[in-house]
C-alpha cells in the first residue's frame, strides 16, 4: 500500500463519506441503487463515486437500523428496488449534515495550516 500516493487518500476519504452522502442521496428522492451511485458521484463533481459493493451493504444497514425503507419498481419490465430515507433516516441525516459542516470547518483549518515539521526518528 503506497500511503503517499493520493489514491490511498482518495479512498480513505471516500470510505468515511460513502454511508452519508448515500443517507443525502435517498434523503432527497426516493432511487434506485445505480441512481444513488450517480448522484453521489455528482454532488462530489465525482471525488466520492461509491460502488454497488458499497453502496447495497450501506443500504441494508440503513434498512436493518429504520432510517431507509425500499420497495420493488417495475420499470420497461424489469424489477429493480428503490430506496426512500424514513422519518428516522432524515433525522439521522440532519444530525450527519450538522456533525459534517462542524467538522469540515474545524478541517479546513487544520489543512490550511502548514504542518508541523519534525525530526525523523
Amino acid at each position: 500500500m503506497d500511503y503517499t500516493g493520493r489514491a490511498y487518500w482518495n479512498a480513505v476519504m471516500n470510505a468515511s463519506l460513502c454511508k452519508f452522502l448515500i443517507l443525502r442521496a435517498v434523503g432527497e428522492e426516493p432511487m434506485h441503487g445505480y441512481g444513488i451511485i450517480q448522484r453521489v458521484a455528482e454532488l462530489t463533481g465525482n471525488l466520492c463515486v461509491p460502488t454497488q459493493g458499497t453502496v447495497y451493504p450501506v443500504l441494508r444497514e440503513f434498512e436493518r437500523c429504520g432510517c431507509v425503507r425500499s420497495r420493488i419498481e417495475v420499470v420497461q419490465g424489469r424489477e429493480r428496488k428503490v430506496y426512500a430515507a424514513t422519518r428516522k433516516g432524515r433525522k439521522s441525516l440532519d444530525a450527519g449534515m450538522d456533525v459534517w459542516r462542524r467538522g469540515l470547518a474545524r478541517l479546513q483549518a487544520a489543512v490550511k495550516a502548514p504542518p508541523a515539521r519534525s525530526r525523523p526518528s
